[in-house]
């Protein structure tokens, strides 16, 4: 059974969909959660569920590098095939990227390309979409390259738009299609149903 290690930086809500399918379906073992700080709810899931964790800040390392440095060789020690980023937001090293390639994947709460790169995350994807006065929204999982949301495209699930929306109201109605969408992922790339050619992606 494959492993993976879940990387989030808040309540991890995202992370306990996986969790949740995991528990019903038994299609991978997760072995870590990796925290980008103290005091998220993400660390409190792991706990509940017996998941080991480890806290990595930036903060207290001389350089990214050498932080991603260390997750490797705690992913390695640990035996992780697969990374899923759940809301994770930080930008990965390249180095990391390096050591696990076509090995980790992001969920992104929009389509990709739209609303997409740098400073688009959370609650400003939403703000963004309904300014620019978009009909449908979504959700996107890709592979992760070095740069932000750039990698292949896995899976995608559209969102309506509805009238008098707000960007709370439709993150709300995106994170419900997200928490179906990463779990089915990450079980099409633990059982071996995902092929990569290039930026094109087949589901066996």
């Amino acid at each position: 059974m494959k492993k993976i290690a879940v990387f989030a930086s808040g309540s991890g809500s995202d992370f306990q969909s996986v969790i949740d399918a995991n528990e019903r379906e038994h299609f991978c073992e997760i072995a870590l959660l990796v925290a980008s700080k103290e005091g998220i709810y993400a660390i409190e899931r792991a706990k509940k569920h017996g998941i080991d964790y480890i806290v990595r800040n930036k903060k207290e390392y001389p350089s990214v590098e050498e932080m991603y440095d260390d997750i490797v060789a705690e992913l390695r020690k640990r035996g992780v095939d697969y990374v899923v980023l759940a809301g994770y937001l930080s930008m990965l090293g390249e180095n990391f990227v390096r050591a696990f390639p076509d090995r980790i994947i992001n969920i992104h709460p929009s389509l990709i390309p739209s609303f997409c790169g740098k400073g688009n995350y959370g609650i400003n994807v939403h703000r963004a979409a309904l300014e620019y006065g978009v009909k449908i929204s979504g959700l996107t999982v890709h592979f992760v390259d070095e740069h932000y949301d750039t990698g292949a495209i896995i899976l995608q699930r559209a969102v309506p738009v509805e009238e008098g929306d707000t960007p709370e109201t439709l993150q709300a109605r995106i994170l419900e299609e997200e928490h179906k969408a990463l779990p089915e992922a990450v079980k099409l790339l633990t059982t071996g149903r995902i092929v990569k050619t290039g930026r094109k992606v087949t589901i066996l």
